[in-house]
């Protein structure tokens, strides 16, 4: 008798303790912390809507407020700000906690959203401060701390061609008996200029008809 109800008594304390170890586990577990923050971006002139690691946050034109049409392939270019289910997002320094908001993707999963807007990270952004994605396909869009959409464009540095010039002049002249003479003068800069010199003249003495004549004797 006595032990039957050791054993009964050692069933029950198994039991408790594999629902303690359990609670346990299931508590260990901590929900995804999104924290959405604010910061300066020079580029783009002003404060804009930002991950916890500086990353720039972006709204799809397209979207309606809490709708979300960005699936598939859009979703691997622009992945959304996603959040644990049950969990909630939190506003860093200067972001309105009253706009933080989630929405339900077609995937089930939960979608960060502010002011309505659902909030997505650009894949061509690779460090924090970068806005490569700022008014791609004239859809996306940075997000002010206020919900405001940003159309600012991005600041882009401008090359600069090259120009060149070049000059040159000539002159000759050439002389003889029989008497001739020229001359001629260019000058180049982008285009030509000549000018001809004199022709030539020429004088002599007919022999047969005054043999007594210059050079005839």
């Amino acid at each position: 008798m006595g032990l039957r109800v050791l054993k009964v008594r050692l069933a029950a304390f198994a039991i408790v303790t594999a629902f303690g170890v359990a609670a346990a586990v299931a508590g260990a577990t901590p929900s995804a912390l999104t924290v959405v923050h604010s910061a300066q971006n020079s580029a783009l002139g002003g404060k804009i809507l930002v991950t916890a690691g500086g990353r720039t946050l972006y709204h799809d034109s397209a979207e309606k407020k809490n709708v979300v049409k960005c699936l598939g392939a859009c979703a691997s270019q622009w992945p959304p700000l996603l959040i644990a289910a049950g969990a909630k997002p939190v506003p860093g320094p200067g972001v309105t906690a009253s706009l933080l908001g989630t929405v339900k993707r077609p995937d089930g999963k939960l979608q960060v959203t502010y002011a309505g807007l659902p909030l997505y990270l650009f894949a061509g952004d690779k460090k924090a401060g970068d806005v490569k994605g700022q008014g791609l396909s004239g859809l996306w869009h940075a997000l002010t701390p206020t919900g405001a959409v940003v159309t600012k464009s991005v600041t882009v540095s401008s090359g600069s061609g090259a120009s060149g010039s070049g000059s040159g002049s000539s002159s000759g002249s050439t002389s003889g008996s029989g008497s001739t003479s020229g001359s001629g003068t260019g000058t180049g800069s982008g285009g030509t200029t000549t000018t001809g010199g004199s022709g030539g003249t020429g004088s002599g003495t007919d022999c047969t008809a005054n043999p007594q004549g210059y050079g005839c004797m």
